[in-house]
């Protein structure tokens, strides 16, 4: 799955990813595009059960790969 949350004001950015990871048919990977690094949506993803990978991505952009710990 592809999230685009490009272009969102803090924390709609956040509030949308953890809105996709929770649902309980999503088992990932989730693929998220954001404007700006979201530090404060790592610990809400560890909480979860969550991981998230930097992956290289557009200039100016931070792209994560969010995948279910094993």
């Amino acid at each position: 799955m592809h999230l685009d949350t490009r272009g969102l004001n803090p924390p709609d950015p956040a509030v949308a990813v953890l809105w996709h990871i929770d649902r309980p048919e999503q088992d990932g990977p989730v693929t998220v595009y954001l404007d700006r690094h979201p530090i404060y949506l790592f610990p809400e993803l560890a909480e979860r059960g969550w991981t998230a990978e930097v992956a290289p991505g557009e200039a100016g952009g931070v792209r994560l790969v969010l995948r279910p710990c094993a």
